[in-house]
């Protein structure tokens, strides 16, 4: 849909001026009647161009009272009420005006013209029809989902489309957009708290690590040098292990960051989105903000650290061995989620490692 630009007088605040304007809305241009106004014989009202429009294009072969051949009338039905109007040879010119409803209108321009606070050069900008460059953009067609102007509704490539207003299309559709938004930073609160939960994890990690370390390092320190060489071995397993458990816990970390930042952009864009004080063009970015809305809904539920992935106890280390045994000193066999909490304390108060023999 090609729009132009043109503008539009600011609409008064009163709802009784609005309820009034409601009354004098031409059912086919869906904007305040232009003068003349006539009257059908069922009573209700058109612009006299929107009712020439509406009979032209039932009578096309009609011809008017200028032309050399004589006129023969036609016929075409009220928009309003499909009541079938009957013509005589002068065509729409043959209805009656309707005064009162004329008489309304400049009443009303009179009082509209008169606001609290006037700020003429203030005007609105208002998009104007491509194919109809002398209507503006007044209604959406549901059924292709784009604006268009009332004319391309009577005669144009919409008038099998379903139709509604410009304005009530663009309150629905701002007010889903909003409750987009809400959702997306309800979400992004989410996402950062799991990032704060695995990077309570990665401390976790580290102090079971450390500790455990320590307790192996106590261990093989009183057992002097035929220790010393295994001790190594199993500190550098330790540290492999808490590396490999870190490396991963820190590349969700990254994940679940990128996939935060790329939201947070996104709503950046939404709420520019809502700034926009084109109704027509707004409609028409926010299919592209509601798709990288629901896109990113869908993307949201990332791989998370198992529970009790941050635990180390599997690396704890029984000393009660004899010498000849202590070089096939290896680590304890054990659930890798076992909470170090639950491990039992020896003598020495070291959790997960018992007392050396002989010691009290």
């Amino acid at each position: 849909m090609n729009f132009a630009l043109g503008f539009k007088p600011p609409v008064g605040e009163s709802s009784a001026m609005d309820n009034l304007e409601k009354q004098l809305i031409c059912p086919i241009c869906l904007e305040m009647f232009t003068k003349p106004v006539v009257i059908l014989p069922c009573q209700h009202n058109l612009c006299r161009k929107c009712a020439s429009d509406v009979f032209q294009a039932s009578n096309p072969l009609w011809q008017s009272r200028s032309s050399s051949a004589v006129s023969t009338g036609g016929r075409f039905r009220c928009p309003s009420c499909r009541h079938e109007v009957v013509l005589d040879r002068h065509g729409v010119y043959g209805l009656q005006r309707n005064l009162l409803v004329e008489n309304i209108i400049d009443i009303y321009k009179q009082e509209s013209s008169r606001p609290l606070h006037p700020q003429p050069e203030q005007q609105q900008q208002q998009l104007m029809c491509a194919e109809h460059q002398e209507e503006r953009i007044n209604i959406y067609c549901l059924s292709c989902a784009a604006p268009t102007c009332s004319m391309c509704k009577v005669f144009g490539s919409h008038k099998d489309c379903e139709v509604a207003p410009l304005h009530s299309v663009y309150k629905r559709q701002k007010t889903e957009l909003s409750d987009g938004i809400a959702i997306l930073v309800a979400g992004n609160d989410r996402m950062q708290a799991i990032i704060s939960q695995m990077e309570d994890i990665c401390r976790t990690i580290e102090e079971n690590g450390r500790r455990q370390k320590q307790a192996l390092c106590d261990r093989f320190d009183a057992l002097y040098a035929v220790l010393e060489e295994r001790k190594k071995e199993l500190v550098e397993s330790v540290s492999r292990e808490q590396d490999r458990k870190l490396r991963h816990v820190r590349r969700l970390i990254r994940c679940h960051g990128d996939h935060l930042e790329a939201a947070v952009k996104l709503v950046e864009t939404a709420i520019q989105s809502m700034e926009e004080p084109q109704m027509a063009v707004f409609l028409q970015s926010a299919k592209d903000v509601f798709k990288k809305i629901t896109d990113t809904a869908k993307a949201s539920d990332l791989e998370r650290a198992e529970p009790g992935y941050e635990s180390m106890a599997q690396f704890a280390v029984d000393t009660d061995n004899i010498a000849d045994m202590m070089r096939s000193i290896d680590f304890q066999t054990g659930s890798p989620n076992e909470d170090d909490d639950d491990l039992e304390e020896d003598g020495d108060g070291l959790p997960g490692v018992e007392a050396e023999p002989g010691r009290h």
